[in-house]
């Protein structure tokens, strides 16, 4: 019997949308087995990793936290990912507006009032994500250098960059030689938004961009443009569509949106620039981003359960002695089974006899 994919007439449309809960639900049965192969009491093991981390307020604003930044990286790559403007290296662009932002942060964070301090520093991640993300987006306009490439290498330039940064120029000269900015004055970190907690004036920030998002992609031109030019790339062609504007348009809204989600961060919960100041969120933003379904309310929920899952890694580390990468199990489980439920939904398993071959005589 010969195993092959049929292209269906018609994706269902319910399962466009309910692929995302499937996969889900699978990524849990997975995480069950996984537990069990661990020698873990499964259901205790669940309780540790999605219950325990949001069961207090305290819990509840670390989950939003961490949310954050998924929600504004995933946003922006949205915007370019609708296009089939493909931004791999978000995490690079984080990178880049963390140390903009520090930068600006580190000259006049005693200098100047933090009414104008703060908007400053946002200003300068947006712009340094976005400048990152300028350098693939000129060389796919100008030689049709693949983004996907250019922009994953850039991460590691970005690396390179912030450890420079922090054991060189940078480095606090009271931090005992760690690979860290000094602390960034008070008025140069943004104040809590709930008393005795971490969570930061970013989270109704970030809100604020799905719905800008929203706007942009469903009740624009400019996204009539570039969901055409994603859809049907021949069709925008013939309209008339700009490629390069949409290349450009999809790569700097990425970049921005990430600058900020990382000059969020050291101007948040780390209160400096560090060596560490690349958590993956860039390249996680990405699964949000397909798991939303490329929707701000579908980014919105995604996000919740991808911070849900670095939450439970740490529990899942303090409680049950597991390693803190059990979390990018999750992760991968999740890719992959959003990946196979979408290949289902557009495809159709047919199982056909195989034909005999013929006789050599």
């Amino acid at each position: 019997m010969l195993i092959r994919l049929e292209r269906r007439p018609q994706a269902s449309r319910w399962m466009r949308y309910g692929s995302p809960l499937l996969a889900a639900l699978l990524t849990l049965i997975g995480g069950l087995l996984i537990f069990s192969a661990l020698g873990k009491n499964p259901l205790t093991a669940f309780g540790v990793f999605f219950i325990n981390p949001v069961k207090s307020l305290y819990g509840v604003s670390e989950l939003l936290l961490k949310a954050t930044p998924l929600m504004l990286i995933a946003m922006g790559l949205a915007v370019g990912f609708r296009a089939n403007v493909w931004n791999i290296g978000a995490e690079g662009q984080y990178i880049a507006g963390a140390v903009a932002g520090s930068g600006v942060a580190l000259a006049f964070d005693r200098s100047l009032p933090a009414e104008i301090l703060l908007p400053l520093m946002f200003l300068a991640g947006a712009a340094g994500g976005l400048a990152w993300a300028a350098i693939p987006a000129w060389l796919r306009v100008r030689f049709n250098a693949n983004e996907i490439l250019v922009s994953l290498m850039l991460v590691y330039v970005a690396e390179l960059l912030v450890s420079w940064l922090v054991h060189g120029p940078w480095i606090d000269p009271q931090g005992f030689n760690f690979p860290q900015t000094r602390m960034f004055e008070d008025k140069a970190v943004l104040p809590a938004l709930l008393e005795g907690t971490r969570l930061t004036h970013a989270f109704p920030l970030a809100v604020i961009a799905l719905a800008a998002g929203h706007l942009l992609i469903n009740r624009s031109f400019i996204g009539f443009q570039m969901n055409v030019a994603g859809q049907a790339p021949a069709a925008a062609r013939h309209a008339g569509f700009p490629v390069a504007r949409t290349v450009w348009i999809g790569m700097l809204c990425g970049g921005a949106m990430a600058g900020v989600a990382g000059l969020a961060e050291v101007a948040g919960p780390m209160g400096q620039l560090t060596g560490h100041v690349a958590n993956q969120y860039g390249f996680a933003a990405i699964i949000v981003a397909f798991v939303g379904r490329l929707h701000p309310v579908g980014i919105f929920l995604a996000s919740l359960l991808m911070a849900l899952m670095y939450l439970g890694g740490e529990q899942a580390q303090q409680y049950l002695a597991l390693p803190a990468s059990v979390a990018k199990v999750f992760q991968g489980m999740l890719l992959f089974f959003l990946l196979g439920t979408d290949v289902l939904t557009q495809y159709r398993v047919r199982l056909t006899p195989q034909r005999p071959k013929p006789d050599d005589a």
